[in-house]
C-alpha cells in the first residue's frame, strides 16, 4: 500500500508498544485519505503454548524476534514519511516459533525440513529488518 503514495500505512501489535498503537491509530484517524493499520493479533489458532491469557506477551515476543515489524508510513511527511518503531530484532527467533503449535507442530513432525525452515526464516527477518531501515533512510532524502 506504500507504493501508491498515498496511503496512511501502518503495522502494530498493542502488547509490543501500546503507544505506538495509538499513534499510529491517530494519524490514520486524521489522515485525509485511504488509511490501512495491519495489527498481530495472534488467535486461538496460533497455539500460544502459554495460552491465550499471555496474548500481550505473545505481541511482544513476536517484534522482539523480528517475527513483526512496527512502523507508521504517513505520505503527508514529505522530509521522512517511513518511521520504523521497532528495535532491532533481539529475541530468540526459534525460541518465539517453538511457542506457538502452528510452528512447533512442523519441527515435531519433520525436524530436520522444520531446522532448514527456521533457520532460513531467522535470516530472512534479519534481511528484513535492514531492508526496512534503509527504506527509511532512502524516504529521508
Amino acid at each position: 500500500m506504500m507504493t501508491y503514495g498515498d496511503v496512511y500505512v501502518a503495522q502494530v501489535a498493542m502488547g509490543a508498544d501500546p503507544n505506538q498503537l495509538i499513534k499510529a491509530v491517530t494519524e490514520a484517524v486524521a489522515y485525509p485519505g485511504p488509511s490501512i493499520v495491519i495489527a498481530y493479533t495472534p488467535c486461538i489458532s496460533h497455539g500460544i503454548r502459554s495460552g491465550m491469557s499471555s496474548v500481550q506477551e505473545e505481541m511482544r515476543r513476536a517484534v522482539e524476534a523480528g517475527f513483526w515489524t512496527l512502523y507508521r508510513y504517513d505520505p503527508l511527511k514529505k522530509d521522512h514519511p517511513l518511521t520504523i518503531d521497532s528495535k532491532e530484532p533481539t529475541g530468540d527467533y526459534k525460541l518465539f516459533l517453538r511457542g506457538e503449535t502452528r510452528f512447533a507442530a512442523l519441527e515435531a513432525r519433520f525436524p530436520e525440513v522444520a531446522q532448514g525452515l527456521f533457520d532460513q526464516a531467522e535470516r530472512d527477518v534479519k534481511k528484513k529488518y535492514t531492508e526496512f531501515l534503509r527504506l527509511e533512510e532512502c524516504m529521508r532524502r
